[in-house]
Order: structure tokens, then sequence, then C-alpha cells
């Protein structure tokens, strides 16, 4: 008997519930720190340079974070299919409520000089580690916790975290720049996102004490045997990680270029106001809340790989108009350009979760999905403003951006190519 077949609705539906509210906290936290870095981090802790300099050194910081989730997808992924995807999860939340409160307690560059910024990068690499441990255990506790043929599905409510934490980060500040004038906002303001934080240790908590681990996870392979999950999954399915970084790049780059680097953009080269570049993030991420569970749901129909490979096809056409929608300066048109693309980012990132986990067999299934995604976010997100930024500096056109996200859209339909779509089978991978 299927692992899968001894689920519950009723628990799954519980379980899938609690790892999208654990997911949403926590990319909350991940997210402002990306809001923070294109409105105020340049000032406050890289004073005395250019505007330019600044923000690119604000962005290398926001980087970081991605750099450091790699070593977490590999920690995490190691002790997650060794000891459970529920502990795992636990701990990450944890190390992100306590990361993230201490940067909104951070004293800036003026107060304690260089040991600012340096703090800043401590603590944005614990963000990293916890969002690289975070991701691989949500999305498993729902995707092995589902009914039959609706892992696609289940496993979108993880996916569904990263819009609801953004809309949630970006509606904070929006309410705290429209009651503090903005001098306040740069002196203190910020902090109160960061310290909201706070609340995710709740949420460990109550996965801690409520939520069971899968099934399928207890089901597979005695936890003695597995010494070593990640180097397993280097030795045994090297190129199943490689696909995998391989196609989430492009889905990686585009959003956070969009969600980050065009904040920037919009606001320092167009002088778009803060508040219309949020309010037009903000309504294009929170229609991927809509979205993504539709595109999940069709993959459990029809596969992983269409709905996939048309959204990367989608993206790779819609970015060369959404940069000159935003140009125009007209907000209505930017929100369209916006909800247009993120809307083809959803087409991927809806069954993507599923996806990468009937890649890889069940007890190596946290470290390989783990790993795959966070290298890809590495290459493709973490960096994606910076190189943003620099494309736009030494061409001086929006396009040159576009067409980097469309080359790595190409790059995506390649390695799709060689990816089995298992959507009609148990996602046990056959070793």
């Amino acid at each position: 008997m299927s692992a899968s077949s001894t689920v519950t609705p009723v628990r799954g539906r519980r379980v899938a519930l609690a790892a999208m509210v654990a997911a949403s906290i926590e990319w909350y936290d991940f997210f402002i720190y990306a809001t923070a870095a294109a409105l105020v981090f340049g000032k406050a802790f890289f004073p005395g340079v250019s505007p330019v300099s600044a923000t690119l050194a604000s962005f290398a910081t926001f980087g970081v974070g991605f750099a450091a989730r790699p070593l977490g997808g590999i920690v995490f992924g190691h002790f997650g299919d060794k000891l459970g995807r529920k502990p795992m999860l636990v701990v990450s939340l944890l190390l992100m409520a306590v990361s993230t409160t201490l940067i909104g307690l951070l004293p800036t560059y003026a107060s304690i000089g260089v040991f600012a910024p340096f703090a800043l990068v401590l603590l944005r690499i614990c963000q990293g580690l916890a969002i690289g441990g975070q991701w691989g255990g949500a999305m498993l506790l729902a995707i092995e916790s589902a009914p039959p043929g609706k892992r696609g599905l289940y496993g979108s409510f993880v996916q569904v975290g990263v819009p609801i934490g953004m809309v949630l980060g970006n509606t904070v500040f929006l309410v705290v720049a429209a009651i503090v004038s903005p001098a306040q906002f740069d002196a203190w303001g910020w902090r109160i996102p960061f310290l909201l934080s706070s609340v995710t240790a709740l949420i460990a908590f109550y996965i801690h004490r409520r939520v069971d681990d899968t099934p399928e996870y207890l089901a597979a392979e005695s936890p003695g045997r597995r010494r070593s999950p990640v180097i397993e999954v280097v030795r045994r399915h090297p190129t199943a990680v490689l696909f995998a970084s391989s196609v989430y790049i492009v889905l990686s780059a585009a959003f956070y270029i969009l969600a980050a680097g065009l904040l920037d953009y919009g606001t320092r080269t167009l002088g778009i106001p803060k508040s219309s570049m949020l309010l037009a993030v903000l309504v294009s991420v929170s229609s991927m809340v809509l979205t993504l569970p539709l595109f999940a749901a069709l993959s459990d129909r029809v596969g992983r790989k269409p709905v996939f490979a048309v959204g990367a096809v989608a993206t790779g056409i819609s970015v060369f108009a959404v940069f000159p929608l935003v140009e125009t300066l007209n907000v209505g048109l930017a929100i369209l350009g916006l909800v247009i693309t993120m809307t083809t980012i959803a087409m991927m990132y809806g069954p993507q979760a599923a996806l990468f986990a009937e890649m890889f067999p069940a007890h190596l299934r946290y470290s390989g999905a783990s790993l795959g995604y966070q290298i890809a976010n590495v290459i493709g997100g973490g960096f994606a403003p910076f190189v943003m930024v620099l494309l736009l500096e030494s061409t001086g056109s929006s396009l040159s951006v576009a067409v980097y996200i469309a080359v790595l859209a190409v790059i995506a339909l390649v390695a799709l190519a060689f990816i089995s779509d298992r959507h009609e089978v148990d996602a046990e991978v056959s070793r």
C-alpha cells in the first residue's frame, strides 16, 4: 500500500495549512529584507558612497542570504532525511525568528561604524540558512501528506507562502510609511516589520505540538541506514540536482528582479513614489495567491512539465513588455505588466514543488529537492537585483534585463526536456 493512501483528507488539509502558514511567515521575514535593502539599507549601513554604490552594496547583502541557502539546504536536508521533516521545519522557523528580530534591533553605521554592515551580513546569513531548510521541510510535509492525485495542489499551498509573505511584508511597510514621516521611516520606522517577526516562534511551537511527521517518510528506509543523505544524493542523483537547478533559475531570477530589483529601478531611476511602486508589487504578487493553486491543480491533471514549459515560454516573452509599461510612469500600466508576468511565473512555481519532490526517492527527498532548489536560488535569484542594476548601469536600457531573463527561460526549457514527468505515479523514484 502506498504511504499516501494512509493519509486522511482532514489530516492532509491540516498539515498543508500549517505548512502554508509556516512558509508565509518565514518568507515574510526573508522578504522584508529585500524591501528594506531597496529602500533604506543603502543609506543606513553604507553611507559615504554614491547612491548606485550604496544600492549595489545593499543588494549584495541581500544576495548573501541566498548564498547561504544551499548550506541550509544541505544541513537541514541531511537531518530532515534522517530525523524527519517536522523537527527541521521547527528549527528553521526558530532560527529565522531570532535572526530577523535582531536585524530590527541592529544599530546602523552611524552608531557603531563598520560593525553594523558586518553584523547585518552575519544575520542575513542566518536568514539564508533558515530559509534554506524551511522550504524542504514545509514542502514535504504538505506533499507527503497529500491524498493520491493531489500532490501538485498540496505542494502549492507552501508555494503560496511566498506571495503571502511578500504581501504581508509590503503591506506592513506601506502602513508604516503612511503613519510616519520619511525621516522617521529612515531613522526607525523600517525596524517595525523586522520586530514583528517574533510571531514566527509561535508558529514553530504550534507545528511542534500539533503536526505529525509524514507517513511516507515514516515508511521509507530505516533512519539507521541514512548515514549521509546529501552525499548519497550527489553520488546517485547528480543529474537530477543539476536539472532541478537549471529549470528553476529563470523562475527565481524573474521573480526577484520584478519584486525587488524593479522596486529600486522604479523609485531611484524613474522617480516613481515609493508607495506607488510598493503598491504595484503588492497587487501583482497578491494575484499569485489565486493563480498558484490553479496551475498546480492543472499539473495534477495534465502533468508538471507541460504547465511549467508554457510558463517558461510566456515569462521569456512577457518580460519584454513589463519594463516598457513601468517606464510609462503610469501606475495602472505598471500593475498590468507586473500581474501578467507574475501570472506566467506562477505557471512554473505552482507545479514546481511536486515536480522536484517526484525527482527523488523518499529517503533522499529533503536533501535532493532542497539542494536543487537552493543552488538555483543562489545563481538565479540571490544576485538578480544586483545583476539588474549592473545591466542597467552598463547598457542604459532595461532591454538588457529582459534579454537576460529570456536566455534563462531557454536554459530552463532545455533542462526540462530531460526530466521525467511522474505526476501519475506515487513520488517514489526507483533507485
